[in-house]
């Protein structure tokens, strides 16, 4: 039975996939402990998967040992997760066709009809159906007819070469970039190599931990803070590490130009 047979491609796709793993995984009355030694997948990565703390869905051959132990059907998990990296305006056009509402006026989704149809399109077509260049043209087309913008939710790392992107379906900023954090500097709470996802449209606020770029080109991952100097006349931002080894930096507001806030976070886990 096709994954998309008992559930529509919606709630699907909304759901996150950590979800659909704890509930089968309960509904087994399995524990963390017994999946992780049936799947050959550690612990904490899996409960990082469960609780949607993974920058991306795990590899396919990860899945697909988690479809055999869990007893989902055969690509279940595959397609989910392929889906789940696709745009979210991908995903509403090919949402959309699948619940049969072409138009008929000649449009780019009516000449796809035939072969999109909830009817014929098995799990492995809907992997490669939202994946394809074709689909993406057709959001970018629809977009462009409705006088909107193509807006997806995969966000670049701005400082992994080379190029990367992470999927994050909680943003919906387009302007929306990732980092991957160096050193130890704002240990505890993010430490080497956990991805922190910033969002320009947000106004950074007094507390939050941000992106900063400074006028020279330079980039550092601090929290900021709004104080004016010794003096009390001029406004100054103070960079405070999160370490407690660091001491704190206090420059000037024309030395920065942008400041971005934190919104979320993927932590590394060593060795999956």
């Amino acid at each position: 039975m096709g994954y998309f047979s008992s559930m529509s491609f919606d709630s699907a796709i909304m759901e996150p996939l950590g979800q659909q793993l704890r509930r089968q995984r309960r509904r087994l009355g399995l524990t963390l402990d017994d999946l992780a030694a049936r799947a050959g997948i550690s612990k904490p990565y899996l409960s990082l998967i469960e609780n949607s703390r993974v920058p991306n869905p795990p590899s396919d051959e990860k899945l697909k040992r988690l479809e055999e132990t869990l007893g989902f059907g055969e690509g279940e998990l595959l397609a989910q997760a392929h889906l789940h990296r696709t745009p979210r305006d991908v995903r509403a056009v090919l949402g959309r066709l699948l619940d049969g509402k072409n138009s008929g006026d000649g449009k780019p989704g009516k000449r796809m009809a035939g072969s999109l149809s909830a009817k014929n399109l098995s799990v492995g077509d809907l992997s490669a159906v939202a994946l394809s260049g074709a689909l993406r043209e057709m959001a970018s087309q629809e977009a462009k007819g409705n006088g909107g913008a193509v807006m997806g939710n995969a966000v670049p790392v701005i400082n992994q070469k080379p190029d990367q992107y992470v999927g994050c379906p909680e943003i919906c900023d387009k302007e929306a970039f990732a980092a991957r954090v160096q050193g130890d500097s704002m240990v505890p709470r993010y430490r080497q190599g956990d991805i922190v996802i910033f969002a320009p449209s947000l106004p950074a606020r007094d507390g939050d931990d941000c992106f900063v770029k400074f006028a020279d080109g330079r980039t550092t991952f601090k929290r900021i803070f709004f104080e004016v100097d010794g003096e009390g006349r001029a406004p100054v931002v103070r960079l405070q590490p999160r370490n407690e080894r660091y001491r704190p930096k206090v420059v000037k507001n024309e030395e920065v130009s942008g400041m971005y806030r934190a919104v979320f976070r993927y932590q590394r886990v060593d060795g999956d």
